[in-house]
């Protein structure tokens, strides 16, 4: 026979979960929105600039989930330059021009930074 006892209660849990629903999490991801926007245009390779200034952000809403996604606008005969800076592309007359990785080392420490952030926001105690 197996028996099972509970002391105690569960406010301490649903303290958490209450608080948790009532975050604003739009406000924390403008706020990283606009800093993965400056830390990406800081570190875009620049000859023209017109990569460096095309970033922008947005955040998508849905009933169960939230996502931001940076983007660059700057387009060129159908090409997407920050992607071609990043990864490498081929040249005319058949050379090679090397990627270089410059977004995963710029935009790293913002999710690092996001995550503390929204962490500390669910489990502080008011």
């Amino acid at each position: 026979m197996i028996k099972f006892k509970h002391y105690g209660d569960f406010k301490k849990t649903e303290r958490f979960f209450k608080r948790a629903s009532k975050i604003n999490i739009q406000d924390i991801l403008k706020k990283f929105g606009k800093e993965g926007v400056e830390a990406l245009s800081a570190a875009t390779p620049e000859r023209t600039g017109a990569t460096k200034d095309s970033w922008d952000y947005e955040i998508i809403t849905s009933s169960k989930s939230f996502t931001i996604i940076w983007a660059n606008s700057n387009i060129v005969h159908g090409v997407p330059i920050a992607i071609i800076l990043q990864y490498g592309h081929g040249t005319k007359n058949g050379g090679y021009v090397q990627g270089r990785d410059y977004i995963n080392p710029a935009i790293q420490p913002i999710f690092d930074k996001l995550a503390d952030d929204a962490w500390r926001e669910v489990t502080r105690n008011d």
